[in-house]
């Protein structure tokens, strides 16, 4: 059985995507479309149009020619929107990066994507440079001051030549270059179209009613798909004015929500849990607010009815992959009696969805557990000169394998379950296991490892690590040497000490024994 939209398809345009974004820019002109909170910087919609075209012109005098890859490693602010389609004006491809990546994620990133030049920020140059160093980057670019070895970023937007004429072909070209861990192993390029994102953009639209009067706070970073497509390049479609803040601290984002008057937040659930539960929250107007909507990770069904009864907004659930640009499934924002807290919503308009048994690949009907398999425009090209990790997510009939288990009730609405895939979600962030096994073998007292997901009511999901030992360390002195290599959000919480870690017959780890295993203890 395939389950459809009960929305109709949507038109979707052969453009390129900054031309499709942008295609108001004349008409809006002096609107503000991007602030930045912290500062107040403010891009209009025409001189953010103007500050796009320089940045084109000033990658071509450089020789930055189409297909190229162009690296942005920053926090949120306006510029990142200047840099992102500056690059895809010019023919290029954007490799966004996590902002609190270590030198080394930084450098594996850089020399698999082949990136050319680098933009940071001032407080990021030690790592930026470190691993620019290793990759044979040819330009540090900064945004918001000088730093030794960088060059200033407003160097490109002075060039005094014209922005490329540049030929796009929509379906082939490249127009960002997102790292994921996939269903599983390592973080791999996934290779997103001008089509891609301009049909998910047109698909999102279809149920979700953004305009002009809106004003959309950026707390979720740009280098993710969710805030970049959602966020940075919908707020701008759709002429509403986008806020943008470097990090998420609870009272700066409440205080930019009132001044701001925000009217729509797109966030996570940990910023759904805050705001259901935190004493902070009654001290701030946030009258303006009509609508959240969560996604990156699972929310629960309670949680939202508590948020939504203590502001007074609707409060819905969408789902996605960075694999497909990324929404697939959303709640409607009209109509809030179609609400069911707990769920994804209904498919996208253009999108197919099957839940398949994993073992068979018997296609369920609604109310039964399966793989949620997705196909439409919005499904990548594939990763990035990986064949294999393709072929095993997407199948001969295009269909996506997101690894994630669900169904569908009566209505087609959806809700996710499980997951076959076994990464990990801390706060919306993917942590792949095989990586942080790999960091625990590494250090000379650990013979074997394995690590899970552990249910966590603020985190969603935090690592838990079960380890052989061969020498004496405790579980702190082993948390401490993977802390120093890895992310903040990829760091390990919990140790557990074991005789022996369950595998298969070839050697496979059993990670889903240790998941039931630690599910009973609850």
């Amino acid at each position: 059985m395939i389950f459809r939209s009960p929305y109709p398809d949507v038109s979707i345009p052969e453009v390129a995507l900054t031309p499709f974004v942008m295609q108001r820019a004349n008409d809006l002109g002096d609107k503000p479309a991007f602030v930045d909170a912290p500062t107040g910087r403010t891009f209009s919609f025409g001189e953010l149009a103007e500050a796009i075209e320089r940045m084109a012109a000033g990658l071509a005098a450089r020789g930055f020619r189409k297909g190229d890859v162009f690296a942005i490693f920053a926090p949120n602010m306006p510029q990142w929107a200047v840099a992102f389609h500056g690059v895809a004006t010019a023919g290029g491809i954007n490799t966004t990066i996590n902002s609190l990546y270590t030198a080394d994620e930084i450098a594996y990133q850089l020399k698999d994507s082949g990136a050319r030049f680098l933009l940071t920020v001032p407080g990021f140059m030690d790592r930026a440079a470190d691993a620019a160093e290793r990759t044979g980057i040819e330009e540090i670019f900064v945004i918001g001051g000088e730093a030794r070895g960088a060059t200033p970023f407003a160097e490109l937007l002075q060039s005094d030549g014209e922005a490329p004429n540049v030929d796009i072909d929509p379906r082939e070209d490249l127009v960002v270059l997102p790292y994921s861990s996939g269903t599983t192993g390592l973080s791999k390029g996934v290779m997103l179209t001008h089509h891609n994102l301009v049909a998910n953009l047109c698909q999102f639209a279809g149920s979700h009613h953004v305009s002009e009067e809106d004003r959309i706070v950026a707390v979720l970073p740009f280098f993710h798909i969710y805030g970049q497509t959602v966020i940075m390049n919908n707020g701008p479609y759709r002429g509403a004015t986008v806020v943008t803040m470097p990090k998420f601290e609870l009272e700066p984002f409440l205080q930019v929500l009132q001044d701001h008057r925000i009217t729509r937040a797109y966030v996570v659930p940990p910023i759904v849990l805050a705001l259901a539960k935190h004493p902070a929250v009654d001290k701030y107007d946030l009258s303006g607010l009509r609508f959240i909507m969560s996604g990156a990770a699972p929310l629960d069904a309670g949680l939202a009815s508590q948020c939504e009864q203590r502001l007074g907004v609707q409060v819905i659930q969408g789902y996605g992959l960075t694999e497909t640009s990324p929404v697939t499934h959303c709640t409607p924002d009209d109509d809030r009696a179609r609400n069911k807290p707990g769920w994804i919503g209904p498919p996208l308009p253009n999108t197919e969805t099957r839940v398949v048994d994993w073992g068979t690949g018997e296609s369920f009907g609604p109310n039964q557990d399966g793989e949620i398999w997705v196909r439409g425009p919005q499904v990548m090209q594939g990763y990035l000169n990986n064949r294999d990790a393709t072929a095993r997510t997407i199948d001969e009939e295009g269909w996506l394998h997101t690894g994630d288990i669900g169904h569908a009730d009566q209505d087609g609405y959806f809700t996710i379950v499980d997951r076959l895939k076994e990464l990990i979600k801390y706060k919306g962030y993917q942590v792949p296991p095989a990586e942080l096994e790999a960091v625990l073998l590494s250090h000379p007292a650990v013979a074997d490892a394995a690590v899970i997901p552990k249910a966590d009511q603020e985190a969603g999901e935090i690592p838990k690590a079960f380890v052989v030992r061969k020498g004496e360390v405790d579980g702190d002195a082993l948390m401490s040497f993977v802390a120093e290599r890895v992310a903040p959000y990829k760091r390990i919480r919990e140790v557990e000490f074991l005789e022996e870690i369950p595998k298969s017959a070839s050697g496979k780890i059993l990670r889903r024994v240790l998941v039931e295993r630690e599910r009973s203890k609850r």
